[in-house]
């Protein structure tokens, strides 16, 4: 079965596109999920055309074949992992910038771009393409388009989705789609390029998309305040919010998260710091926006807040933040980081409610957070080779989850559901939306061939 597939796939494909060693292969099988099964494909190909899609999906509906899309595999949800016998389609060769429209603001790429990539190409023509995830440096516009991608800007500038004009998409059957547009306004009949944003591969292969383009803003100002309590902190959030500023970019980390930052890094961070929250400006009067936030911060019960001089000390105090993860890594041989969305007033209670299922299941949980979008990444630490500690660790995780939906949020805000949480999209969607949703992946793929097992 595998040699009459592989087969045909060479039959239309440069020999160099197919791979089939197994220790090849295995490279890659999977994303940088936990706890979420992987499979062993057939085989891999490695696109570098729309032709070379198309001829993929063909040979795989002649013999049922499921197909697992594939970017630069940065995805923490397993949404990339792979499935015994599929076809891994890997879109990472496939990018090539097409066109950039000063005009216009719009660009137009292949799905293999990476993100940054893109953000300094385009800078060159003094604009910017603002949805910048955390792994901007490694991840692909396809796989940011998969998944619904957000960034630290979000806040101020919005998520992938804002930003996807149009598609060219690859369907089940190998039809080609194209969807949206290019100009500036347009709303002939459905949304389909929406649709395909956050879709993880399940309707169609992404393998051009045309995307909307701002202005470069000014350089940012930054400001940091540190707290007593990440309630404090998080009340703060909400009188900024509440009071009509605008920031770019508005993190929280939670005092677990400052002491790994601190104990890796040296930061001189006072150890009574239980939450310290980022803020930063790139308007007019930059300085004028923080002073105004910094008087929020002190009445919100701030010990202290340290405003930026320039550019460059801005970038000393956001440190912290982009260290976060890495600092964590050092806690534990293994860790799962959630993705968990929440209405911002209630901020505060999804920390708390953190905190104590961090003492619950008697694990090291630290929690960084795109604050000004409520959306937390709780950072659950674990001996993966520890099974009783590893079964905490999953169990900590779903009541991570349970609690967000509790109060009144989503299982993701940027991550994408893939494997991992799945069995959470149904309780999030009811019924009804869980069979609304399977209708319409029946009608892009009839016989189940994309992406199988996920999402549903």
């Amino acid at each position: 079965m595998h040699d009459e597939l592989i087969t045909a796939l060479r039959g239309g494909l440069p020999p160099e596109a197919v791979l089939t060693d197994p220790d090849v292969v295995a490279a890659y099988s999977q994303d940088m999920a936990s706890f979420s099964a992987v499979g062993t494909p057939a085989a891999v190909v490695l696109a570098r055309s729309t032709e070379d899609v198309q001829h993929v999906m063909r040979t795989a509906t002649a013999h049922r074949a499921p197909v697992v899309p594939q970017g630069a595999r940065t995805g923490l949800s397993g949404g990339a992992n792979a499935m015994d016998g599929c076809i891994v389609l890997s879109l990472v060769k496939m990018d090539r910038i097409l066109e950039i429209d000063t005009v216009d603001r719009i660009a137009v790429v292949e799905p293999g771009v990476v993100n940054a990539v893109l953000s300094r190409a385009v800078g060159e023509h003094g604009l910017s393409y603002p949805p910048d995830p955390s792994s901007w440096e490694q991840c692909t516009i396809g796989g940011n388009i998969g998944t619904g991608a957000g960034g630290l800007c979000c806040v101020k500038y919005g998520v992938t989705a804002e930003y996807v004009l149009g598609l060219e998409v690859v369907l089940a059957d190998g039809r080609l789609l194209t969807t949206g547009r290019r100009t500036a306004k347009g709303v002939a009949g459905y949304d389909l390029t929406r649709l395909f944003v956050g879709s993880e591969g399940t309707l169609g292969i992404v393998v051009k998309a045309v995307l909307a383009l701002r202005p470069a803003p000014p350089r940012q100002l930054a400001m940091v305040a540190e707290f007593p309590s990440a309630a404090a902190a998080c009340a703060a959030v909400c009188s900024i919010m509440e009071s009509g500023h605008v920031p770019s970019l508005l993190e929280l980390m939670d005092g677990t998260t400052i002491r790994a930052v601190n104990a890796m890094a040296n930061m001189g961070l006072p150890e009574t710091t239980e939450a310290m929250l980022l803020a930063a400006f790139d308007t007019a009067d930059p300085a004028a926006d923080l002073a105004a936030v910094g008087e929020l911060c002190t009445a919100a019960g701030a010990t202290d807040v340290v405003p930026a001089e320039d550019s460059a000390e801005s970038e000393m105090l956001l440190q912290a933040r982009r260290l976060s993860l890495t600092a964590l890594e050092t806690i534990s041989t293994a860790m799962m980081i959630d993705d968990v969305c929440v209405p911002r007033a209630k901020l505060g209670e999804m920390l708390d409610g953190v905190a104590d299922i961090s003492a619950k299941f008697g694990l090291t949980i630290g929690v960084c957070a795109h604050a000004g979008d409520g959306n937390t990444h709780p950072v659950v630490c674990f001996d993966a080779h520890d099974p009783d500690e590893a079964l905490r660790a999953r169990e900590s995780f779903d009541e991570i989850m349970a609690l967000g939906l509790a109060l009144g949020g989503t299982i993701t805000g940027e991550h994408g559901v893939g494997l991992l949480k799945k069995d959470w999209l149904a309780r999030e969607l009811g019924p009804t939306g869980v069979e609304l949703q399977r209708g319409v992946k029946a009608v892009f793929d009839p016989l189940g061939l994309l992406n199988p097992g996920k999402l549903f």
